[in-house]
């Protein structure tokens, strides 16, 4: 079995998590320039097997795409175009940040560790793939 890679999407920064190769446990993995995300991803496959990537699919209240969607979906083109082999999988990212700053103030880190912008998108791309892995079980919980 493979990984499942998380991406949380942004004009500047992209958080990554990964899931440990049974595909049961998200972690954070780091947090990219949005500009290298694919350089990134390219070393990544090759060093580990990837059996899907997950793309937080942004959402406004009323269930309609949001304004980042718009540069949001040229990527996931891109990303689909650069490894047609891996299917790629969009879960709704509503609330992802405000969660994972919530998070990471509830784990008692100081005001500039909470204000941290790269580890917000690392928290918020592992709960992406943890939503993700909730709704989607990896065939290694069923023997």
């Amino acid at each position: 079995m493979g990984r499942i890679v998380a991406l949380d999407y942004g004009r500047k920064r992209t958080g990554v998590a990964v899931t440990d190769e049974l595909g049961m446990i998200a972690t954070g993995l780091t947090t990219l320039r949005s500009a290298d995300v694919i350089i990134f991803l390219k070393e990544y496959v090759v060093k580990n097997t990837v059996d899907g990537f997950v793309v937080g699919e942004p959402r406004q209240m009323n269930n309609t795409p949001s304004e980042a969607s718009v540069y949001i979906e040229p990527f996931v083109l891109l990303l689909k175009k650069t490894f047609p082999a891996i299917p790629v999988h969009r879960i709704d990212e509503r609330f992802t940040s405000l969660i994972a700053t919530r998070a990471i103030r509830d784990a008692g880190a100081k005001k500039k560790v909470r204000q941290d912008k790269a580890l917000i998108d690392t928290v918020s791309a592992t709960l992406i793939l943890q939503s993700f892995l909730e709704t989607h079980p990896s065939p290694a919980h069923h023997p």
